[in-house]
């Protein structure tokens, strides 16, 4: 799928994949990349089944992934299923989210950078190439939550926690959340446990709400 044939003299260009499930999100992504003398768009994926599909057919050096995709397969999902294989494209995760929960979701699922949608265009265009080559491509407020997180680490919930305190935002039960996580409802609880402690409350509507003004979680 490297479309070399496009006589725009891009023969070398990074390739880019383009994967949202906003058709006029894709469109403003394209134009401002088309920009770019090296850059080239050859493909976009309106689910994240797709993306992972596109991908392993070939032909991307990086994939512009959104987290979220309707009732589909969630951005991270795909992510990890794309960076696992051994000659998949770089992932930069392009989302409006900026919560402890996706970062850490994102990063551990092997994206090589992640960017929010209102960054400016040279700010986008730098985080592909550095994407690209392999390194690290972090938005400063991602970098800077990320750096927050290492300086406090007794008092960071963990990337299990976070899971479970948003799906109690999301209104599910000790129960419900056992079975999406696979976890026993006493590991549940003891969960929200440390939770409580470290957020500094004593409910699950107090740890929602101190989660959600603390960027902790998406609400």
């Amino acid at each position: 799928m490297s479309g070399s044939g496009d006589g725009s003299g891009r023969g070398d260009a990074i390739r880019l994949l383009l994967a949202d499930d906003h058709p006029v999100v894709r469109a403003g992504l394209r134009a401002v990349l088309d920009t770019e003398r090296d850059f080239r768009v050859v493909g976009e994926a309106a689910t994240a089944e797709e993306a992972v599909a596109l991908a392993a057919a070939g032909g991307f050096d990086v994939v512009l992934m959104d987290l979220q995709f309707g009732a589909g397969m969630h951005g991270s999902e795909a992510t990890a299923t794309i960076t696992a294989a051994p000659e998949g494209p770089r992932v930069l995760i392009l989302t409006t989210y900026d919560s402890d929960a996706d970062i850490l979701a994102a990063v551990e699922a092997g994206a090589s950078g992640y960017l929010l949608k209102d960054a400016p265009p040279q700010e986008l265009a730098a985080a592909v190439r550095t994407a690209a080559a392999g390194r690290s491509a972090l938005a400063p407020s991602v970098a800077h939550r990320l750096m927050d997180r290492m300086r406090t680490p007794a008092e960071a919930l963990t990337r299990r926690e976070l899971e479970v305190l948003q799906l109690v935002g999301e209104g599910l039960s000790n129960l419900q959340i056992s079975k999406r996580l696979f976890l026993s409802q006493a590991t549940v609880k003891s969960h929200l446990v440390h939770i409580y402690a470290k957020l500094g409350v004593d409910s699950r509507t107090s740890a929602v709400a101190a989660a959600t003004a603390r960027r902790l979680i998406r609400r």
